[in-house]
């Protein structure tokens, strides 16, 4: 039995809560990450708080992050129901996710390879862990990176980056597999815009450290 990390993608996640659940029925042991990116920004504009993302990162004020703890969640809490009887609602921060403060974007942290025992437990009991991206402080911690830290922490196998676009794309296909120092050549060049940038960043590190990694499609291999 193998251990995948799936990560979801605020603006996917109901939608795309069969896949994880197909990998658990065939076997593997799942663990959800989650993000709430979208959920974040249409609150945070509705309350008059300015919304800034420096690559790919929310900077995070202490009024924001109240924003992104309620987001993340209600989005954990509809997670937690459509997966079932087998879902397992953690917030990262309350089970001990580690990260390092990034002090020139706020309340923000780079997360560390971590391998909480609620998690843990979880797995070992046949249960899925839903997980929302906090780490002690609290933090709030890009999700992407969060799913690559928790991969490479409780040493899965796979982590799978699921999201809106079909994977990287380059001149308007999708790129089947980038070699990792391609990738950093490619995050440095300044030609990607967005959320790709943290996700390519995030599945880097994990194959990095031998995990499987994949955005959509795209297979990222060191």
């Amino acid at each position: 039995m193998s251990r995948i990390v799936v990560k979801l993608g605020g603006a996917v996640a109901r939608d795309a809560i069969s896949y994880p659940l197909a990998l658990a029925r065939e076997g593997h042991a799942v663990c959800i990450v989650h993000g709430a990116g979208p959920q974040i920004s249409l609150e945070m504009a509705r309350r008059g708080i300015d919304v800034s993302f420096v690559h790919g990162r929310r900077v995070t004020t202490p009024e924001a992050l109240e924003v992104v703890r309620e987001a993340l969640a209600q989005v954990n809490d509809e997670l937690v129901q459509a997966v079932g009887k087998l879902g397992v609602g953690l917030m990262g921060d309350e089970i001990g996710l580690e990260a390092e403060q990034v002090s020139e974007l706020g309340l923000v942290g780079n997360p560390l390879p971590s391998s909480p025992a609620p998690v843990l437990e979880a797995l070992a009991a046949g249960l899925i862990p839903v997980i929302a991206p906090l780490a002690r402080g609290p933090l709030n911690v890009n999700a992407d990176e969060a799913a690559s830290m928790l991969a490479v922490g409780i040493e899965a196998e796979r982590v799978h980056f699921v999201t809106d676009v079909p994977g990287l794309l380059m001149g308007g296909e999708v790129v089947a597999s980038i070699h990792a120092h391609e990738a950093e050549q490619l995050l440095s060049s300044g030609e990607l815009q967005g959320g790709i940038i943290p996700k390519l960043r995030a599945a880097v590190h994990a194959a990095r450290q031998g995990v499987i990694a994949e955005i959509g499609e795209t297979a990222v291999i060191a």
